[in-house]
């Protein structure tokens, strides 16, 4: 436990965090960074960024409410000290996501508003599930739905985004940078905290895999809505911004830019579910496949 309590600390997170990789940045960018003309300028393009924005605004304000509520359940304090911690670090990605919907022009008073207008009903009923799990003050199944299976989401996802944008937006890609050394963090501790607690409790495993079943259904239908109807979009992109087959955005061995959308969907949720099998494995539960979801 003293190896936890160090790794996990407040100490450590204020070492590895605010005075490491965020320092001399602003809402997690370089200072003075702009956002690109071409999402100010281009409607299609910023009605793409103002949907993808939304969706993460959604899912971090999700685990903002996940890792919040799961620490006056923790067992323990080192637990309940990490998940302080995240807890900041959820709050700061909702904030620095918001930020750039700002950015991109939308009114303080019309945020609500657009993230239900661009919001995806799949995403909100994954974080039903999730957070129906946190009010119980089920401690075992939330930490899993969170930081292994929407984390891991959340990892790949912004992932893909940075490989996506660090040619044409080195703001966002910056931005991204920050939350994925966060989330990496936040995966490593659910990873290292619940394995000794399935074992300890085996028979928890059957409920706990079928959260698992029912927030990666959502999280696929999800997937799928987002790369639907996109190829104007994509032909847009590679015309304003250039990007396109001789573009490189090399991720998981295939080039982002030469892919069309339902290709990236799959390159996308192959590698989410090859990664949760992984982290699943480690902590003693078996990976339960959902029936396969279409696009609305």
């Amino acid at each position: 436990m003293s190896d936890f309590l160090s790794a996990y600390s407040i100490q450590s997170w204020l070492e590895s965090c605010p005075q490491g990789y965020l320092m001399n940045t602003d809402y997690g960018h370089a200072l003075g960074e702009p956002e690109p003309q071409a999402y100010l300028e281009n409607d299609v393009l910023r009605n793409d960024a103002l949907s993808t924005m939304t969706q993460l605004v959604l899912g971090e304000r999700c685990a903002l409410a996940a890792s919040s509520g799961l620490i006056n359940c923790a067992p323990d304090y080192a637990s309940k000290h990490f998940l302080a911690t995240q807890t900041l670090d959820e709050e700061r990605h909702v904030e620095i996501f918001t930020q750039r919907m700002f950015d991109l022009g939308v009114k303080k008073d019309e945020l609500e508003s657009t993230l239900n207008h661009y919001g995806n009903p799949h995403l909100l009923k994954f974080a039903e599930v999730l957070l129906e799990k946190v009010d119980k003050g089920d401690f075992v199944a939330g930490v899993v739905g969170q930081n292994i299976v929407l984390e891991g989401m959340a990892f790949s996802v912004f992932e893909m985004l940075k490989a996506v944008n660090e040619e044409s937006n080195p703001k966002l890609a910056q931005i991204l940078s920050g939350t994925i050394a966060d989330e990496r963090r936040h995966v490593g501790f659910g990873e290292n905290r619940i394995g000794a607690l399935i074992r300890e409790f085996p028979e928890r495993k059957p409920e706990i895999e079928q959260m698992q079943k029912e927030m990666t259904y959502h999280m696929l239908a999800t997937f799928a809505e987002a790369f639907s109807d996109r190829e104007e979009t994509y032909e847009e992109s590679r015309r304003v911004l250039g990007t396109g087959e001789d573009s490189q955005a090399m991720w998981h061995g295939a080039n982002l830019s030469a892919l069309e959308p339902q290709e990236m969907e799959q390159v996308l949720a192959d590698t989410v579910l090859k990664e949760f099998k992984v982290r699943l494995g480690r902590i003693g539960l078996d990976y339960q496949s959902p029936a396969t979801p279409k696009a609305a």
